[in-house]
């Protein structure tokens, strides 16, 4: 049994249009050195036709979050709480049967490490075929031929002859591009990219964005898009969530958070990140020290043991009481809007000009 728990920056219900909407998330796991706390008190929504991006440093819990909402989680080890609703089905709580039903069909994943991913036992024909004769009831050759047409469609060349190749055979960007056909054969509603371009060069790159934009155009999917580059996030999201260390930092459109940020976590981000039209010769500003350990996460605001401001926060606040996220646009920092808007103007933006 799920235990729903509110907590002060659950945001509430967003309507009807929401077509996911995630709350409260907790996401554990037992190890041998402890209970790891990967998500902490996530909240979300996405409305159909609409992309999701989701921004953070590696360990934020951006991929555990999204193999949750899909159920691929190791019930022996790990414990979600929480609230996860898709179109009205309720997932936390949905059995292992129900969530194989809407796997590939509902809801499908495009993976970071098609590697991995994809068996190596089976032709890559096979692997996108049978989904789709198991959710959509097609014969053999109507399968067959619908994977032709996605491989065609991702920028395999020769698709009729890779149809029958084995995942070995194809390259690194091959893989990825087969992983995203996969994810796409069964046109499905939810749509959750792993860093789905990450081994691409940027003219493939540009056509899977492309392609992923036609199927919601079509098909007013909802897209949950996880990656690292800021570039791609600015083009392909609507709205922008910021996590660090299992929790949402900030969030808003992707136009106020890449326009006028508001945590000094995402100010960081944006510091870090070369640009093409600066000076050259411009140094970046890294942020100081690494993420923290989540089996041992700091009090407070876990981002505040790397926080340039936290000396702004009268009563030591940063270390002792977790900010809370508000509804809409928002940030989770103890700093006054007045403090953030200083800070910015005078320190920030001229970084990022």
């Amino acid at each position: 049994m799920t235990t729903l728990t509110k907590t002060e920056d659950a945001p509430a219900p967003t309507g009807p249009e929401s077509f996911l909407s995630v709350r409260d998330l907790r996401v554990q796991f037992s190890t041998e050195d402890g209970i790891v706390k990967a998500v902490d008190g996530l909240s979300f929504d996405i409305a159909r036709g609409k992309t999701l991006g989701i921004v953070g440093e590696s360990g934020s819990g951006k991929s555990v979050t999204n193999l949750t909402i899909l159920g691929l989680h190791n019930p022996r080890t790990t414990t979600v709480d929480g609230e996860i609703v898709l179109d009205g089905k309720e997932l936390v709580t949905a059995t292992d049967r129900e969530l194989e039903k809407l796997r590939g069909n509902k809801m499908a994943m495009i993976f970071q490490d098609p590697l991995t991913a994809m068996s190596p036992y089976y032709t890559v024909g096979r692997q996108l075929s049978e989904p789709y004769m198991k959710h959509m009831g097609a014969s053999k050759k109507e399968a067959k031929d619908r994977a032709i047409q996605m491989l065609e469609k991702v920028g395999i060349p020769q698709p009729k002859v890779r149809f029958d190749d084995y995942p070995h055979q194809f390259s690194g960007g091959m893989r990825q591009r087969a992983m995203i056909a996969m994810a796409l054969m069964c046109d499905p509603e939810l749509l959750i990219a792993d860093e789905p371009t990450t081994a691409l060069d940027v003219t493939v790159q540009a056509q899977i964005l492309d392609l992923l934009k036609d199927l919601q155009q079509e098909f007013g999917s909802a897209i949950i898009f996880i990656t690292h580059d800021l570039g791609v996030i600015a083009n392909m999201a609507d709205d922008l969530l910021v996590m660090y260390a299992g929790r949402a930092v900030e969030r808003g459109s992707v136009k106020e958070v890449l326009g006028t940020p508001k945590h000094p976590y995402t100010w960081g981000l944006l510091s870090s990140m070369p640009r093409l039209d600066g000076d050259i010769n411009t140094e970046l500003t890294p942020i100081p020290g690494t993420p923290p350990s989540l089996l041992n996460p700091p009090s407070g605001c876990r981002f505040n043991p790397r926080c340039g401001f936290t000396d702004k926060v009268a009563g030591g606040l940063c270390t002792t009481t977790r900010p809370a996220l508000a509804d809409g646009r928002a940030a989770a920092c103890h700093l006054t809007a007045e403090q953030k808007q200083a800070i910015f103007i005078d320190e920030i933006q001229p970084r990022l000009r």
